[in-house]
Order: C-alpha cells, then sequence, then structure tokens
C-alpha cells in the first residue's frame, strides 16, 4: 500500500543565514554529526576514517557534474535560460557527449513564455571569440509538463561535451541565490568523479580529501562506485501535502559486475555480513533499487526501471543475496560487465533498508523527500539530529556540515 505521509511533518525553521552559500577553503574541515543507537556526537570530517567500522564496504557514486545551465537571447533581446536534464537523441550519455554538430535534449526553460518557437542564440557578452566560432544555437521542439525538448546546433565540429564546458556553467543548487562564480568549477564537484551526467553534486561526497579516502583504504575498508546521474529533480519542492502525490523523476544508474558479485557474496555471510556504508543519498538510493531489479529478472528474465513506490505496492518473499544473484547471473549470461538501468524509487519511513546499514550524508532542506530518506533510516528520529545540528552551528545543504548515519 502506498504510504500518505504529509510532508508538512517534516518541516523545520531554516534561517538563511545557516545555509552554506560557499564551500569551507580545506575540503575535509567540515563539522561531521555522528548518529548512534538514538546517541549525537561531533566531530571533523577529517575523523571520519577511525569512526568507521573496520571490516565495512564503502559505495561512492562517481557521476560527474556538468556544465548544464546555457544562456541564450532571442532576437528581441528576451534572454532564455536553458537547463539541460537528460539526453534524448542520442539518448545515451557517453554518446551524446561524443556528437560534433546536433543534439536534442529534455531541458528545463527559463523565461519560458517569451520562447513559443524558433531559434535562439548563446549570449557571449564578453565577445569571446572560442564561443563565437562555435556558434551555439538552440530549437524548441516540443514541451512537456514542466519540460521540453530542445535540439541544439553547433559549427566548429567540437565535441558536445567540450560545447558545455565553453558555454555552460555549473548548475549550482537555486537555493544558494547566487551566480555560478569561479569557485563552484572546482568545489561543486567530487575529487573521483568519473562519468558525466549530472546537473546536481552528490554532495556528501563533497568532504572527501585524498587523504580521508587514503585513510578509510588504509583501515582495510572495501571501497566500490556506484553511478547515479542526479537529476534536477533533486531540486524540486514536494508541491502536495500528501507525498504520495509528488512524482519523482528518472535517475539513470550503473553498477559493475565486480561490485555486484561482491554485495551478493556479503549478503551470504549471513551474521558475519560487513557494514556496508553509502556516501550520500544517490548511492542509497542506487544500492537499495538493486533488490527489486534482481526480483525483475527472478520474474520477467530481464532488469526494469524500478518504480517510485514498488517497495510499497506488494509483499516481496525473495531473499536480498538471491535478488542480488539474480542480477549477477543475468550480467554473465548476457556477456555484461555491468547493471545499466534507472529508478524512480522514493524513500520514506516504512521502508524497508535491504543493504545499506551507514549512510554519509549533509543535511537537507525542510520538507523534502530527502529528509524523507532520512527519517525512514534512522526511525523516525530526525528531529533529534537537526536539531543538535541547529544548536550546534552546524552549516546545511550543499556546500554544509556532514554526518554519519547509523541506520536505525
Amino acid at each position: 500500500m502506498i504510504p500518505h505521509i504529509h510532508i508538512e511533518d517534516f518541516d523545520y525553521p531554516l534561517p538563511e543565514g545557516r545555509i552554506a552559500k560557499y564551500p569551507l577553503a580545506q575540503r575535509d574541515s567540515s563539522k561531521l554529526l555522528r548518529y548512534r543507537e538514538g546517541r549525537v556526537d561531533e566531530f571533523i570530517f577529517r575523523q571520519l576514517p577511525e569512526l568507521l567500522p573496520d571490516n565495512g564496504i564503502m559505495v561512492f557514486n562517481d557521476t560527474k557534474v556538468v556544465p548544464a545551465r546555457l544562456h541564450f537571447r532571442k532576437e528581441s533581446g528576451a534572454r532564455i535560460e536553458i537547463f539541460c536534464l537528460e539526453p534524448l537523441s542520442p539518448a545515451e550519455y557517453n554518446t551524446v557527449f561524443a556528437t560534433t554538430s546536433t543534439c536534442t535534449w529534455r531541458c528545463i526553460i527559463g523565461n519560458a513564455k517569451r520562447w513559443k518557437s524558433g531559434a535562439v542564440s548563446l549570449c557571449n557578452p564578453d565577445a569571446d571569440p572560442g564561443v563565437a566560432e562555435m556558434n551555439l544555437r538552440a530549437e524548441l521542439i516540443g514541451r512537456s509538463g514542466e519540460s521540453a525538448a530542445v535540439r541544439f546546433l553547433w559549427d566548429d565540429g567540437a565535441p558536445f561535451s567540450r560545447v558545455l564546458e565553453v558555454c555552460g556553467s555549473v548548475p549550482i543548487p537555486p537555493y544558494l541565490k547566487r551566480e555560478t562564480e569561479a569557485v563552484d568549477i572546482e568545489r561543486y564537484q567530487t575529487l573521483y568523479a568519473k562519468y558525466r551526467g549530472s546537473v546536481a553534486a552528490p554532495t556528501a561526497g563533497l568532504h572527501f580529501t585524498d587523504e580521508v579516502i587514503g585513510g578509510i583504504a588504509a583501515k582495510g575498508i572495501d571501497i566500490g562506485n556506484v553511478c547515479l546521474h542526479v537529476g534536477a529533480g533533486t531540486f524540486l519542492p514536494v508541491k502536495s501535502s500528501d507525498v504520495a502525490e509528488h512524482p519523482m523523476h528518472r535517475e539513470p544508474f550503473s553498477v559493475s559486475l565486480s561490485l555486484l558479485r561482491k554485495l551478493r557474496e556479503n549478503l551470504e555471510r549471513g551474521l558475519e555480513q560487513r557494514p556496508l556504508i553509502a556516501v550520500g543519498t544517490t548511492s542509497v538510493r542506487t544500492l537499495e533499487s538493486l533488490y527489486y531489479i534482481g526480483v525483475s529478472i527472478l520474474e520477467t528474465g530481464a532488469p526494469a526501471d524500478v518504480a517510485q513506490w514498488a517497495p510499497y505496492t506488494r509483499e516481496y518473499s525473495v531473499g536480498t543475496a538471491e535478488a542480488l544473484g539474480a542480477i549477477v547471473g543475468y550480467l554473465e549470461s548476457n556477456g555484461l560487465e555491468s547493471l545499466v538501468c534507472g529508478t524512480r524509487i522514493i524513500i520514506v519511513p516504512g521502508f524497508r533498508f535491504r543493504l545499506t546499514d551507514l549512510m554519509v550524508t549533509n543535511f537537507h532542506q525542510p520538507q523534502s523527500t530527502l529528509l524523507l530518506l532520512i527519517s525512514a533510516f534512522v526511525g523516525g528520529d530526525w528531529h533529534s539530529i537537526y536539531d543538535y545540528a541547529l544548536a550546534h552551528d552546524f552549516r546545511f545543504l550543499s556546500y554544509g556540515d556532514s554526518s554519519l548515519l547509523y541506520r536505525s
């Protein structure tokens, strides 16, 4: 049964001054709140390795933020902002970034009322010759709800990845209430970002330095990666009082066969299982989606995207190790090295976590789906965590401080 949850029950006062508008000078100097068995205490993020269980498995999201915000101008002078969400043609990320003359994306349009049809040209206020040579244009193909299909065309034969680097800007969150600055190019990106595709950073990873990661590895903790491309849906507020009416957007992800084997083998150890530590809510959503994909393979013979309410609308008798084993078997029999799928999963109180034991995450907006996920993870005790953080000068949201949460 789909749970009916009132989003107003997940509100808290967040003064504007507590939102971190800029990152700290050192990534790992942020504060770190630890929540374990109902108790809260605090550290500095660089102490994270000593706080983790010795025999854990830690999973990062190695997606890379692309400079997906573009500013165009109509002949009339009206400014049009285009925010690229996901590729439509070609639909595969690596392929679309390699195209050299045209591609089509699903986008959010700023000042959409002023752009009904026709082509718009990129703004070039500094008369940059490199920008001028590309001659980037955009054509409106059609609208669907809050988004639109936009075709991009350019002249100099550069791959679209280069076009975005030259012409686009990093899409920092709207709640920062400022324009993108030079600091964001480096700092709104994890050090281990690898695969282009996100329009928002997996911000739990922004605190990690080479020294912290080295300390984690030196402790004997296995490190693995998933890749979920974070969509603009992460910025969208829950507008309906009943969370059941809030639509989650699809986000594509991939998980390597080697990590899936490791996760399956860990589950098969029973009481000897190693704790699984997820870095960020995106890693949690990816890991917890795996169970339902495994069930799909067992029932239909093929993986399928995870529906938003799949965890809540029926009973499941399949064991988690069996579900992961089904994915491993499917990949092996088809000669595939990774699972590529998508998820719309929403994690709310009442969700049954099947893989994740600990989570590293930042402090999230009031009345957000991410706060619902936190509540589900800590057994509803999110108030004690956020009350402590507010009372002890923690910084909030993307560039804010961090937390290490043990699942209740």
